[in-house]
């Protein structure tokens, strides 16, 4: 329920922290809630998985980006994320998702999302994403080029997250017998 609240709040209050670009970085404010904690009473490691979703909502709300990948029938999945933490968050801490899209590769988009308490990092994560279509099938980067405009030369994946993409590989689709 808590995930449902902050995903209307971010509905609901998207118009006022202003339209970005879908290039931009966006900071989505939050505050650590009580159902956020673990039994060490700081926030659920699992938890953070979460609002990196509502921190990629926010980026596509903002940019209209959600409303167009609607209008043709494509929806966002992600297809694999890391993340490190650095310190934890405590109970009502205030602190800032940083969300951009770092570049794409042959396949995937890949984007960076960072918790900060001011300028000091808490924890940081790559998510790595692509479109499906509603119909069957993935959309192809020329597709969304398309929708975009062009994606623009500042886009560059790290070495070390194409590196990570391909390490995390699931070769077989069964399990052996």
């Amino acid at each position: 329920m808590n995930l449902f609240l902050r995903l209307l709040w971010l509905r609901l209050s998207a118009h006022r922290r202003g339209p970005v670009s879908l290039w931009d970085t966006v900071s989505t404010p939050f505050r650590v809630a009580p159902t956020d904690l673990d039994a060490l009473f700081h926030m659920n490691n699992g938890k953070y998985l979460s609002l990196l979703d509502l921190g990629r909502v926010d980026l596509m709300l903002r940019s209209g980006f959600w409303g167009r990948l609607d209008e043709r029938g494509w929806y966002p999945v992600v297809a694999g994320q890391t993340i490190t933490y650095r310190r934890s968050l405590k109970l009502w801490q205030r602190f800032d998702l940083h969300t951009r899209v770092v570049g794409l590769d042959d396949r995937w988009i890949y984007l960076e999302q960072t918790f900060a308490v001011g300028r000091e990092i808490y924890a940081a994560a790559m998510v790595r994403a692509r479109f499906l279509k509603k119909t069957g099938g993935s959309v192809g980067h020329d597709e969304l080029e398309e929708m975009t405009g062009p994606f623009g030369d500042h886009l560059a994946v790290p070495d070390w997250a194409l590196a990570w993409a391909d390490a995390t590989k699931i070769a077989p689709t069964t399990l052996p017998r």
